[in-house]
C-alpha cells in the first residue's frame, strides 16, 4: 500500500470518514522522496529506536520500520489509531500510543524500551510537527533533558530559518540561541507545499538536530543564561543596557557593571550576540545576584 499516494489518502479518508483537524496541524506527506530523505537524514540505523511525533496515517512510520528495530508512535488523534491500525498491520516492530507529545514522558518510553530489549543502538526522534506547535514540542523536549541522539522534524520554512539563524542576521533570536546551545542544526530537505494534503499555505523544511553530548559554553547558572536570552530578546530594538535591566532583579547600573566585566559595549543589541558571549554575560550576572544574596 502507497500510503503516501494521495489516491490511497483519499480513499482511506472516504472508508473511515475521517475529516482532517486543522487544529492539530494535520497534513499528509504524498512525495516519497521527502519521506526517505527524512528518515535517511535522521541516520536511522537497523538497531536503532525510533520515536515519531504525530504519525498521521503512517506514512513515515512505516519507512522507518524499514530501517529500525523499534518505532514508537506518538498520535493525539484518537480517530487515527484504528487507520493505523491497519496501515501498519503488516509490521511488528511499531506501537502506537494515543497520546499528546507535549503530556509524554518521552524518557519513560526510552528506558521501557531499552529495558524491554527492543533496541541496542540509538534514539532518534522524528516527525512532521504541527506549525503551530513546533517550538513548544523542540523545546519541551530538549529541556526536559530528553535521552536522545537526534530530532529530526519537518517544520515551516519560517521557523526552520530561525533555528538555523546565526547571529547578527534579522531571523537570529532567542529560539536560535535556545536550540543551538543544546544541538548542531543541519538542514536536510526543503520542502514545497504542494507535496502536501491538504496543501499548506507555506512551505516547510526539515531540521535534523544533533543533541550535544557536551554543552558549547560553560555556565555557572543555567537559568540566568536563558533569563538573559529571553530579555535581551523581548526587547530586541533596544540596546542591552536596557533590555536586560531587570533580568533577575537586577538593576541597570547592575547591567552596566555586568556588562563592562563580560567586555560587552552596552550599546549593541541582543541579535548581535554569540553564544559564548551571552554566557559571558550570564555568568557575571549570576556572580552579581550571588553577591546580592549574601550581602
Amino acid at each position: 500500500m502507497k500510503l503516501y499516494s494521495p489516491s490511497t489518502i483519499a480513499d482511506i479518508r472516504e472508508r473511515y470518514n475521517f475529516q482532517l483537524s486543522r487544529s492539530l496541524g494535520q497534513n499528509f506527506i504524498t512525495d516519497r522522496s521527502i519521506i526517505e530523505r527524512i528518515v535517511e537524514g535522521a541516520g536511522v540505523g537497523e538497531n536503532d529506536l525510533v520515536i515519531e511525533i504525530g504519525p498521521g496515517i503512517g506514512v513515515l512510520t512505516a519507512e522507518a520500520a524499514e530501517a529500525a528495530a523499534r518505532v514508537i508512535a506518538v498520535e493525539i488523534d484518537s480517530k487515527l489509531i484504528p487507520i493505523l491500525s491497519e496501515t501498519l498491520a503488516e509490521y511488528d516492530n511499531i506501537k502506537v500510543i494515543n497520546q499528546d507529545i507535549l503530556k509524554t514522558d518521552v524518557n519513560k518510553i526510552i528506558e521501557e524500551e531499552k529495558a524491554a530489549g527492543n533496541f541496542t543502538g540509538a534514539v532518534r526522534i522524528i516527525g512532521n510537527l504541527p506549525y503551530y506547535i513546533t517550538t513548544p514540542i523542540i523545546m519541551g523536549l530538549l529541556e526536559s533533558g530528553v535521552k536522545a541522539d537526534s530530532i529530526t522534524v519537518m517544520m515551516q520554512k519560517e521557523v526552520a530559518d530561525r533555528i538555523k539563524a546565526s547571529p547578527g542576521s534579522k531571523t537570529y533570536g532567542a529560539i536560535s540561541a535556545a536550540v543551538q546551545y543544546y544541538c548542531i542544526v543541519e538542514q536536510i530537505a526543503s520542502v514545497p507545499k504542494e507535496v502536501f494534503v491538504p496543501r499548506p499555505k507555506v512551505d516547510s523544511a526539515v531540521l535534523n538536530l544533533h543533541i550535544r553530548k557536551e554543552k558549547p559554553v560553560e555556565l555557572t547558572d543555567e537559568k540566568m543564561f536563558f533569563a538573559c536570552i529571553r530579555s535581551g530578546f523581548g526587547q530586541r530594538r533596544k540596546t542591552l543596557l536596557n533590555s536586560l535591566t531587570g533580568t533577575a532583579g537586577l538593576s541597570k547600573e547592575d547591567i552596566r557593571n555586568i556588562l563592562s566585566t563580560a567586555g560587552i559595549d552596552p550599546v549593541r543589541r541582543a541579535e548581535t550576540l554569540n553564544m559564548e558571549e551571552f554566557a559571558a554575560i550570564a555568568n557575571e550576572a549570576a556572580a552579581c545576584s550571588r553577591r546580592q544574596r549574601n550581602e
